[in-house]
């Protein structure tokens, strides 16, 4: 079960870097690239200063909810059947 566990997590981690990658390029970009001001602030301006914080907040978040087990903070699952 723990095996299982280590494959979702690293399925989880390759998810949220395609993501990153994909919101930080063109079709993304892109939209907010424009003239408009937001409270006197450009919207690809807002969108990096709120984008940034936010991803970062969404990678804490997902490492401080795999980290319930404090044995297994490096995600190894270890095999504790005597031989």
């Amino acid at each position: 079960m723990k095996e299982v566990q280590v494959s979702s997590i690293r399925e989880a981690w390759i998810l949220c870097l395609i993501l990153g990658l994909i919101m930080i390029n063109f079709p993304f970009v892109h939209i907010f690239n424009s003239e408009q001001l937001f409270l006197g602030v450009p919207e690809l301006v807002l969108y990096f200063f709120i984008g940034w914080p936010f991803s970062i907040f969404v990678i804490w978040f997902f490492v401080h909810c795999i980290d319930e087990d404090p044995q297994n903070t490096a995600g190894i699952v270890e095999d504790k059947s005597e031989p």
